[in-house]
């Protein structure tokens, strides 16, 4: 097999829509796809992925009462610094947030993470900026 270098590396951008779709396998094929896991050439020391643009991030579904009971944690590092919210909250405020959280927590917890991170794209809505990269 052939070692893979970092020119040789192809990337493409990749349009997801979250409408109706489930937020924790969404975000598993999400990670993959940015990963570079769906490629011949995956090679975990390098960022093989491609970018991924996620549209419709509001209309993301989540099964159970996990709308109304499923809390996400903050801490600012200072004595009594906990700050919770419900899920229904942040799709209020920030519905990227929800499908970042998720897929963070499938991405590895090292500088190779937070670069691959890079490629992600949320918007709540439809319209996003990248258009100019998707031949349709």
């Amino acid at each position: 097999m052939k070692n893979i270098r970092e020119k040789d590396i192809q990337r493409n951008w990749i349009l997801v829509n979250a409408q109706d779709q489930i937020l924790g396998r969404l975000s598993s094929q999400i990670a993959q796809i940015l990963m570079g896991k769906n490629k011949a050439y995956f090679t975990p020391h390098l960022d093989t992925g491609d970018h991924v643009v996620v549209i419709n991030a509001v209309k993301i579904l989540v099964s159970g009462k996990k709308e109304n009971q499923k809390k996400y944690y903050q801490h600012s590092g200072y004595p009594g610094g906990l700050k919770s919210r419900l899920l229904k909250d942040i799709r209020k405020d920030k519905p990227g947030l929800l499908i970042r959280h998720a897929v963070v927590g499938m991405l590895p917890k090292t500088k190779l993470g937070k670069s691959i991170l890079k490629k992600l794209y949320v918007y709540p809505g439809a319209d996003h900026p990248h258009k100019d990269k998707f031949k349709n």
